[in-house]
């Protein structure tokens, strides 16, 4: 099990942010408290993820968090909806 961090540069507010994903809930929101975040920054919609700024993103890869590339970030994308519609009982051949 694992927290990651993307290499995306989304520009917000001033910022640019990227994403901090992981294999389960608890180790995102683990990791999320780690560096300060807020709960209420979590984004469950689609993926579970929250938005890093480059400061947040370095504290993250400081505690652990893996840094990986877009491929790697649409395969964990993958799975997690994978593992949502098993939860749904919906057969995963439907993707």
């Amino acid at each position: 099990m694992a927290v990651y961090v993307d290499r995306a540069r989304h520009p917000f507010r001033g910022m640019m942010m990227c994403h901090m994903l992981a294999d389960s809930l608890d180790e995102l929101h683990a990791m999320a408290l780690a560096i300060g975040m807020k709960r209420e920054w979590f984004q469950p919609i689609s993926t579970p993820h929250y938005d890093l700024d480059v400061e947040l993103r370095a504290m993250a890869v400081e505690r652990g968090a893996i840094e990986i590339d877009r491929k790697r970030t649409v395969q964990i994308i993958r799975e997690w909806r994978k593992m949502k519609l098993r939860s749904a009982d919906i057969p995963v051949r439907m993707i």
